[in-house]
């Protein structure tokens, strides 16, 4: 959500060759006041991708978009867990068994609790850090300890998920978010893509500033 595009074809050049994973915002208008993306725009994109793509449900309703994003193509579907817990047993099992991976994002204000009875199960933890919907938020700094929480258990248990952050992940939060345990950084406007219109030069300004911050001798 955070490209221009009307420059998507050539960001998406630069990002198959330089990131992970494509983080793709899928927002009803209903679960956060915003529209973004979807499964058509999945399948738009899908055929120039080099790289998984990262869905993320912002829905009143992810059970009901499922089937479309695993069409599209996702690699990780990560629904809301305040959206899924009524269901979330037979949702993960849909994801799971249809070949892509089992993330949830946790809003800032949701406690870890909410998803221990099938953390487990997780490929991928997406923390909010800030509250979901729109770009360019403040950093809510209260995530910091769910997220030291969920890698001590990964750590304690064995657990394979990933931890990522989602939200105002820039020089200024890099540093105690990688001490916390963050393993996967979503960036977005305030990270990369304000930093220079040419998305190479701004992905180069990014690797400086996150190495100065997390590796400074590097």
């Amino acid at each position: 959500m955070c490209m221009s595009l009307m420059d998507i074809q050539n960001q998406i050049k630069v990002l198959n060759e330089r990131a992970d994973m494509v983080h793709i915002d899928i927002m009803d208008g209903h679960y956060v006041k915003n529209i973004t993306l979807s499964p058509f725009f999945m399948e738009q994109i899908r055929g120039h991708l080099k790289i998984p793509m990262d869905v993320h449900l912002m829905v009143e309703k992810p059970s009901e978009l499922l089937q479309a994003v695993i069409d599209a193509g996702a690699t990780y579907i990560s629904p809301h867990a305040e959206t899924i817990n009524s269901e979330a047993f037979r949702i993960i099992d849909k994801i799971k068994s249809s070949g892509c991976k089992a993330s949830v994002a946790i809003n800032p204000s949701t406690p870890l609790s909410q998803i221990q009875h099938y953390i487990h199960h997780l490929d991928k933890i997406t923390f909010m850090s800030v509250d979901p919907g729109f770009a360019g938020q403040k950093f809510i700094p209260e995530v910091l300890d769910k997220i030291r929480e969920a890698k001590a258990l990964k750590e304690k248990h064995g657990y394979n998920y990933l931890i990522e952050i989602d939200g105002s992940c820039n020089e200024r939060t890099y540093k105690i978010l990688e001490a916390a345990g963050v393993e996967v950084f979503i960036v977005g406007t305030s990270g990369l893509f304000n930093l220079d219109s040419d998305l190479n030069a701004a992905w180069d300004k990014m690797m400086g500033h996150f190495h100065a911050q997390v590796n400074p001798k590097a």
